[in-house]
């Protein structure tokens, strides 16, 4: 398991409520993802496989139709 401590968890300026997702840039070994309220509970990712869900989002990728 890839270790967050550390980390530097960041959330959008938009989140207004506690339920937010935060993420960590982890250098190297991805990118973590984790919920504001359950911050021990994280996820990390490669830093491609977030940049191409980032684009997904953009282009509308993951919109509910």
């Amino acid at each position: 398991m890839t270790s967050v401590l550390g980390a530097a968890w960041r959330k959008s300026g938009r989140c207004e409520s506690a339920h937010c997702v935060e993420v960590a840039d982890l250098g190297t070994t991805g990118v973590g993802l984790r919920d504001s309220v359950s911050p021990a509970q994280h996820l990390v990712v490669s830093a491609e496989a977030f940049r191409a869900f980032v684009a997904g989002v953009k282009t509308g990728e993951f919109d509910l139709r």
